[in-house]
């Protein structure tokens, strides 16, 4: 019996109890709730044998009894609580067996009340020790998508019932690992920081893994260093873990988890303060797309400059228009989603597409419903780049105050998108953006175009470029590498694509 308690726990006791009895044996709560239960014989009623195992067990709650037995014409139940004092109504071992019972099954019954009992208790602090980490990561979680979101305060009150605090200013890691490896990256990377970084396990990816890293911090480690190929223009690519070296805190932990943590790749974002947590996401995961294909599986994103920052009064004037109507919005019922759900739900589509239901813990259906009323509202198609860009971009705006609303302008014009592309800020924008485009080659222009003129879909830019589907994937997977952005999955580059060669396009006319 104790063999079987170190190797196997309560379920194999049980199932050799269940066996000897050939019955069914079970473990019970005082009001006759089965906690768990095995049967021994496959053509034993287990759930007549479980009703009659709860029926006993009230009888004993009620009777404080120290022991109970309970017969009928076919079988008999014999109770023992696992922790012998009646008083304290805990779990009972019940074991249901059809007449005549095995004999010396009672003394068996009793020398296996003590290992099962231990067993139960222990395999009862794991369950609570799991259920308070689940706690933890679902609050870890929440933090990130007030953060995502833009809202800091709450985020803030949130983070103050966890450690550590959160940092300002910071930089995003995000680490891929590979399967089954995400807990033992998480607590690495606990023991590399010094218990300084935020960790949150990604409710969209499985194997990724957020860290939200304290930008100040520097950190001196013993490396080897490595002669790495510098990585494409727009990252920083680094080598393995090895020599002395002071470096920023994301930059040196994002290094030393790559190195330590075979087949982990890690991206890291540029400094920004923590408002600013969404758009460092995006970064770190655009330079996680590059880290795939480097040797030191490390890169850090670019300085590139933002299009929310460069749209001035009159691209913030035309944000607050678009979206002025899904601001606005008042639900007609209590339990329907109001102006601030709808925004996160619709820049949480814009950021992982259908990944939005695991990020926001909600149906596809409900997604698709809420994403069907912000069309409506806005005027849009959600279903064209075209709209989901322009959306993309004013929310961007909106969530930049500091951009200033005053200025020359018809309001007539406040909802024109062409207007704000055709800004000299912008104009510079989309040059530098599309600058990688011409130096990938003679058909990177002309396949990011058909792709994004068939709404990013595979299949349609395939037959119209007269290439298959697998060949039109491995041009935008080797354009991701050269452009330091991810195309294919998302957080997605098309946005930021589409409204350059529209700026372009525009400055062309």
């Amino acid at each position: 019996m104790y063999r079987l308690a170190r190797s196997g726990g309560s379920p194999e006791l049980l199932r050799r109890l269940a066996q000897r009895a050939e019955g069914w044996a079970g473990i019970l709560d005082g009001d006759g709730t089965v906690l768990q239960a095995v049967a021994g014989n496959a053509r034993w009623p287990g759930h007549e044998a479980a009703g009659l195992a709860a029926r006993a067990a009230r009888e004993l709650t009620a009777r404080a009894a120290g022991s109970y037995s309970l017969d009928t014409d076919a079988c008999a139940a014999l109770l023992l609580p696992l922790d012998r004092t009646a008083e304290n109504h805990g779990p009972v071992l019940a074991l249901v067996a059809p007449k005549p019972l095995p004999g010396g099954l009672s003394t068996l019954m009793a020398d296996a009340v003590m290992p099962l009992a231990l067993s139960w208790a222990s395999e009862s602090v794991e369950r609570k020790r799991r259920r308070v980490d689940l706690a933890e990561s679902r609050g870890r979680e929440a933090v990130l998508h007030l953060l995502m979101t833009g809202q800091l305060s709450i985020a803030h009150q949130v983070a103050g019932a966890l450690r550590p605090k959160l940092p300002d200013p910071v930089r995003v890691c995000v680490v891929e690992c590979s399967g089954g490896q995400r807990d033992e990256v998480a607590r690495i990377c606990t023991d590399l920081s010094g218990g300084r970084t935020w960790i949150v396990r990604c409710p969209v990816y499985a194997r990724h893994l957020i860290l939200i890293v304290p930008a100040e911090e520097k950190a001196e480690r013993e490396t080897e260093r490595e002669e790495v190929p510098d990585g494409p223009e727009g990252t920083e690519s680094t080598g393995a873990p090895g020599g002395t070296e002071e470096s920023e805190g994301g930059r040196a932990l994002g290094l030393a988890v790559a190195g330590l943590v075979e087949d982990c790749v890690v991206g890291v974002s540029e400094e920004v303060r923590l408002p600013d947590t969404a758009t460092a996401y995006q970064q770190a995961f655009h330079a996680l797309a590059v880290a795939r294909g480097l040797p030191g599986r490390h890169a850090v994103f670019g300085t590139a400059p933002e299009p929310a920052l460069v749209v001035g009064a009159a691209g913030a004037r035309w944000a607050d228009a678009l979206l002025a109507p899904l601001l606005s919005h008042l639900p007609r019922r209590s339990q329907d989603p109001g102006s601030q759900e709808l925004s996160a739900t619709v820049a949480s589509w814009l950021a992982f597409s259908s990944h939005a239901t695991q990020h926001l813990k909600i149906h596809r259906n409900t997604l698709a419903a809420r994403l069907k009323l912000v069309g409506e509202l806005l005027g849009l198609d959600l279903n064209r780049v075209s709209d989901q860009a322009a959306v993309d971009l004013a929310l961007r705006i909106r969530a930049t105050p500091a951009l200033p609303r005053t200025g020359p302008g018809d309001a007539a014009t406040h909802r024109d998108l062409d207007t704000v592309l055709r800004a000299p800020g912008v104009q510079d924008w989309a040059v530098q953006q599309l600058r990688l485009v011409d130096l990938a080659g003679p058909t990177a222009e002309e396949t990011l175009r058909t792709w994004l003129r068939c709404e990013a879909q595979l299949g349609p830019a395939a037959v119209e470029l007269g290439i298959s589907v697998p060949g039109t994937r491995k041009r935008l997977t080797r354009l991701e590498a050269q452009l330091c952005r991810s195309l294919l999955q998302t957080p997605s580059a098309r946005y930021d694509l589409w409204l350059a060669f529209r700026a372009m396009d525009l400055a062309a006319a």
